[in-house]
């Protein structure tokens, strides 16, 4: 009946309307330059409604993260994936890697994971949207655990504790190329602020600002104890200076290049959808059950099979292994002979069509408009912190469309 229920009012797109008012208020508490910086470069970046979810969706994403989990931590699963990974991938630290996302297409067949990224953006966005809209009367609950700045700092804390016990934890520096110019620096700036609030010193630097001494990492004549890493070389094969700190123990870095090896390298997915292959490494019956139901068939794409590729291409959906943020990426019914023959080359995968969503909008000024929804569960060490939608037009999320971006998530019982 919930599913039904969510259906229905995700139909409407006068239900759950977000108070934009409220928002900006919650937006401007930031700060004035702040609060001006995000409306211009992201004038797209909150959708103009929530979306509901069923509590059996919601159980069913919880269902795969936890069997996903549980296939990771085999030994037999880190031998299988760390054989196609650079060198730097077989460093094991302690820490277990900040801001997993998990992406799903929730559809009539249910919930269905796209793939897991391991530097989800946005959380911070979407916790100051959730916590805009807290006195707004909606149907549903807020699909989010309480406290999500504390969480998001115990969460940074713990990291630390993981590799250097009671020693305290002084300087953090959030790292990107480039970071002044990424659509993301906003949600950096929240982060640092965050991270001062608790006395720690924050800094957001560009990589090439760091220097490796002898006793270890510097932004300039400050050591760093712990890097946020939200570069996309995920195996840092371009950042040397990085790459040699960290193992060699001398920075705590986070997410870090063996998380990404584990858990969201787009070939692993091929692997969660090999139930014969699952089954010869012990994985359970009821394990492998939940991921062929919540996981879309998944290949890697190779030019043995050009011709039976080209006959089924509308069926799938292509990616590089390695890649994000969709870029790359192609939907087989709009691929060209060339495109596809360049694919079959290698360093793709292909996977089963799996539609998202759909939640209609009602842009002011504009007729009604359905709009996709990719659904994102924020994992912290397994446990989902929040789920969040970024509902949008065209083949990949964007944050470019009238009504779109990120939406909070509403589930009803």
């Amino acid at each position: 009946m919930s599913i039904e229920t969510a259906k229905e009012k995700n139909n409407d797109c006068h239900s759950a309307i977000v108070d934009r008012s409220a928002l900006e208020h919650t937006l401007h508490e930031q700060g004035e330059d702040w609060h001006q910086d995000i409306n211009a470069r992201c004038p797209h970046l909150f959708a103009a409604v929530s979306l509901f979810i069923s509590s059996k969706e919601m159980e069913q994403m919880h269902a795969v993260i936890e069997a996903i989990n549980q296939v990771v931590k085999l030994s037999v699963w880190r031998d299988a994936v760390l054989q196609y990974t650079p060198a730097i991938a077989q460093y094991i630290p302690r820490a277990k890697g900040v801001f997993f996302g998990y992406d799903f297409h929730l559809n009539a067949e249910g919930a269905h994971l796209i793939e897991i990224n391991t530097n989800a953006g946005g959380a911070l966005f979407n916790a100051l949207e959730l916590y805009s809209q807290r006195n707004v009367a909606a149907l549903g609950k807020p699909a989010a655990i309480d406290n999500l700045e504390q969480v998001f700092l115990d969460m940074f804390r713990n990291e630390w504790r993981l590799e250097r016990g009671d020693a305290p934890l002084q300087t953090i520096v959030i790292v990107d190329e480039q970071p002044f110019e990424q659509y993301y620096f906003p949600e950096f700036v929240l982060m640092q602020k965050i991270f001062e609030r608790a006395g720690i010193a924050a800094f957001i630097a560009d990589p090439s600002e760091l220097e490796a001494r002898t006793d270890g990492l510097y932004l300039h004549e400050r050591k760093v104890d712990l890097i946020y890493n939200r570069l996309t070389d995920f195996f840092l094969q371009q950042h040397s200076v990085i790459s040699t700190a960290y193992q060699r123990n001398q920075v705590v870095l986070t997410p870090h290049p063996h998380g990404y090896a584990l858990y969201a390298d787009k070939r692993n997915l091929a692997l969660f959808t090999a139930p014969d292959s699952l089954l010869g490494m012990g994985v359970a019956e009821t394990t492998i059950a939940t991921l062929s139901k919540g996981i879309p068939q998944t290949m890697l794409a190779d030019a043995q099979s050009h011709d039976e590729w080209r006959q089924q291409r509308k069926q799938w959906f292509f990616k590089p292994a390695t890649g994000y943020g969709g870029k790359g990426t192609y939907r087989g019914a709009n691929i060209t002979k060339r495109v596809l023959a360049e694919i079959l080359e290698g360093g793709y995968i292909a996977q089963r069509m799996a539609p998202p969503g759909e939640r209609m909008v009602c842009p002011e000024g504009e007729e009604s408009v359905a709009l996709k929804s990719d659904v994102r569960c924020y994992v912290y060490d397994g446990q989902v912190q929040l789920i969040a939608t970024r509902l949008y037009q065209g083949q990949t999320t964007n944050f470019r469309t009238v009504g779109g971006g990120f939406a909070p998530v509403r589930v009803i019982d």
